[in-house]
Parts: structure tokens; sequence; C-alpha cells
């Protein structure tokens, strides 16, 4: 039997391609274990979204390649690149990375990766051989219901990815390049997954996708102007399936990622309000106020308009907690927008924010654009803004002393309430005898920083210890 281990690196969209990656791999007859030492394969699933992210993927590359060096597997064990660095760089890692990869494989590669790993295992590359580049130049592929995935989250949360690929067309994102125009699920598909998982046991739906709220638009016979923000009456795509997805049966949320702004409307904020498993929690990344900013960017929103859905979205859904992301030290920022970005984030006070430090991409408009920001300055102004979030993340916990919450049970002693979703926000520190996996009543008796200390109702407090850093 072929063993084959896993690593994957990046966003949960790219983790639901490294689930559906071992679903057929199970398929095949191949066992995945977690020990990269004793694996016939190693299959590496990048992320190329910033330079960071690059630098990571490749030094889990040379990792691998060094450790079996090591023990001396060099012809034995082979190693697989997958993922967005392997779909963007493929024609240029296979030369910079000759001697260290066997293959490339990209999005569309997923679901055939069993018979390249079979191919790659029954012939011995030669000395002088080029890595085997499988990578397609324009991905198209996008999951249904019955793909063979196997789930890496725990078993009571799981990503469902409604929609891959994104049409907008903003200067500093490589990501349509990567991972091709906007391609929506059906509706039936995505409810069939979701019926599965709920099922099983989940209690978590989390709906991700590039952008969520563009979910069926691209099924559109005649599409809006895509600078246009969408206007209600066309806005029912993504409605529809939220409606649909709170009719199944059970005790579980819905949660909302990465929604684009320009496609809010006034009836999904009327369908989040109407749907009481849809968390009160929205993922919604603005990347900026400045309309200078916001211009060069090309986002396809004003701050006028910005400051318009946030109101609307606040009114329609009451207890409402807001994600955002912003990007600082974008070419041409001056101090002024700085400032107005500051403000914004004072008045606006987000529930739950962070913030990225512009980064020069490669292959992207924005890269070649004049006025540049020093990485000195960039540094300034993100710990300018994160200073002003954390003093209001502060104000939001001591809010919630005193107040009772339905919580869900990472782990002994962990948990996570409807305004945080996983990996990315804060906290809820309980008792280690709650149930892992399951919903429980908790009364907030404490916070700290983005975190909050809790107990079942009538229990007395106790000392709040957390060595979680500022995020």
């Amino acid at each position: 039997m072929i063993t084959v281990s896993l690593l994957s690196l990046g966003c949960a969209k790219n983790l639901v391609d490294s689930e559906i990656m071992v679903g057929h791999l199970h398929a095949a007859g191949m066992s995945v274990i977690p020990d990269a030492a004793q694996a016939d394969v190693v299959i590496v699933n990048t992320c190329s979204f910033i330079d960071s992210s690059k630098e990571e993927s490749i030094g889990h590359i040379l990792e691998v390649h060094q450790s079996r060096g090591l023990r001396k597997r060099r012809r034995e064990q082979k190693l697989i690149v997958a993922g967005c660095m392997a779909q963007r760089f493929s024609r240029d890692l296979a030369g910079s990375l000759h001697d260290e990869v066997d293959a490339f494989i990209g999005l569309d590669q997923i679901t055939t990766v069993a018979p390249i790993i079979t191919g790659l295992m029954a012939k011995e590359r030669g000395k002088d051989e080029a890595p085997a580049n499988l990578v397609t130049r324009h991905s198209t592929f996008i999951p249904d219901y019955d793909t063979p995935r196997f789930r890496l989250t725990p078993k009571h949360f799981a990503y469902v990815k409604i929609a891959e690929g994104c049409n907008h067309p903003c200067t500093f994102c490589i990501i349509p390049q990567i991972r091709g125009r906007h391609r929506s699920r059906t509706v039936a598909s995505v409810v069939a997954e979701a019926r599965a998982l709920v099922a099983e046991g989940v209690r978590e739906l989390n709906l991700i996708s590039q952008d969520t709220t563009f979910f069926g638009m691209d099924t559109w016979a005649e599409r809006p102007n895509p600078r246009t923000p969408v206007d209600s009456a066309r806005g029912t795509a993504l409605t529809t399936l939220l409606r649909e997805l709170n009719a199944i049966e059970g005790d579980f949320w819905i949660r909302l990622l990465y929604t684009h702004p320009a496609h809010w409307s006034d009836e999904l904020i009327q369908t989040i309000a109407e749907c009481p498993k849809v968390a009160r929690y929205i993922d919604i990344p603005l990347q900026h106020i400045s309309d200078r900013m916001l211009e060069k960017m090309q986002r396809e929103t004003s701050g006028g308009y910005i400051r318009g859905l946030l109101g609307r979205i606040r009114a329609g859904i009451p207890g409402i907690a807001i994600r955002t992301t912003f990007i600082t030290g974008f070419p041409g920022e001056t101090e002024a927008d700085v400032d107005e970005l500051d403000a914004f984030i004072g008045e606006a006070r987000f529930e739950r924010l962070g913030v990225f430090r512009y980064s020069q991409e490669e292959g992207t408009r924005a890269a070649k654009m004049e006025e540049q920001v020093p990485a000195k300055l960039k540094e300034a102004r993100w710990h300018r803004l994160m200073a002003r979030q954390k003093s209001i993340a502060a104000e939001v916990g001591a809010r919630q002393t005193g107040r009772t919450l339905k919580v869900l049970v990472e782990e002994p002693g962990v948990a996570r309430g409807e305004a945080d979703a996983p990996d990315i926000d804060g906290r809820v520190y309980v008792p280690r005898t709650l149930p892992v996996g399951e919903f429980a009543e908790v009364t907030i008796t404490s916070s700290q920083d983005y975190d909050l200390l809790a107990l079942p109702p009538g229990e007395r407090p106790v000392a709040f210890k957390t060595a979680r850093p500022a995020q």
C-alpha cells in the first residue's frame, strides 16, 4: 500500500482542496499518514497569496527534501508540490527546485492525485530529468456535493466551498490569475453537502469562496455593471441558499465568510435577520475607507457607500458582529489616508478587525505603481491601526461581561461564541468539563484582550489566565 503524507498551508479554501485530495487518496486505497518521514509520497499544498506565504511554502518544501536526504531516501520518497504556488509558479519552480521536487500539480489536478502518484511510483526519475509539471494554465475545477473528501477539521465544524475563482479587478490581488473566473455551485449541490455534514454531527457550516456574496451571479443571463453595487432585485442566489440551509433540521450555525461589500443587498440583510441559524457574524473585508485608496485598489466601492452599508447592516441585523480587514501601505497611501482610516476604525467600532501590510505581489497592477511605501513606514502604520483596534476590542469584550452566550466547545476548556470564526477570532475559556463539539450556555465573567472567560450560569468565577498574544 502506498503511504502519503500531506501538509496543507494557507487559507480554508486551500484546506478544502487538501481534504478533496485526501478523499481521493483514500478512495484509491492509499494510506494517508501524519509522519512525513514514513511516507512514500509527501504532498505540500502551498499558498501564494503574499510574499510571506510563498516563503513559508518554499521553506516547507526544502525541509521535506533535506529530511529525506538525511534518511538517504532521495530516490525512494517522492515530493509533490500542489496548490496556489504550484499553479502560479510551476514553470519557474521546475528549474529552481529541479532536484527537490518530483512533480507539480495545480488546482485542476486535485481529483487525479492518486493516479499521478501511481505513475510517479512506477517510474524511476532520471538524474537529469526535470520534475513533472502537470499544471494546466487556466483552472476550471469546482467541487460538487459527492466529490470524495476527508475532512481535516474537527468533527463539529466544516468548511463548505460554495464557489471557486474570482471576477474582481483588485489591483493588489493575484487570486483571479491563480484560481480563474468565478464559478458557483448550484444551490442543490451545496444543500446536499450541508445535509450530509449536519447528519454527521457538524455544528457549524462555514460558507467560503473568494467572494461569497457573488454566489450564483455568474449564472445570470444578464449581469449588472460589475462596478455597480448589486440591488436587492438581483441578489437572490445567496439569499435562496441561506434560506434553504436554514430549513435543514438540526442545531447548527451557518457562518458567512469572505463577503465583498459591493454585492451586499437589503434582501441579504433581511434574509440573515430572518434566519436564526445564520450566525450574527459577517466577514466583510473593506481594505480601506479613503476614496483615493479604494479607487487605486479598484475595490468597486466608495467610502460613502461603505459607511451607508455598515449602517444598514447594523440596523437590519440586531446584535451583528462585523469582522473586517484593511490594507495599509498601499502605493500612494498618504498620512491623510491613514488618518481617515484610523478615525473610521474609531467610529465604526468593529467587533473583529485585522490589518495587512501591503505586499508588492509580482503580476499585479499595484506592483508596478509608483510611490511604493517603505517597509518601515508600513510597519509604523500597522502598529498605529492595530493599537486603535486593541483598545476597541477591550471595550467590546468588557461589554460582554454578565451576558449569557451560546458557545461551541472546541477543545477541553476552550470554546467559541457566535461572533468568533474558527482560527481567526477570539476564544471563550470555559470549564474543561463541558463536552467538546457541542453547544453550551455560559455566562461571561470577564475579558482580556480578544478573549473571554465564562462559566455555566450559577457557578462562581475564577482568575482569568491566558497566554494568547494580541492579534
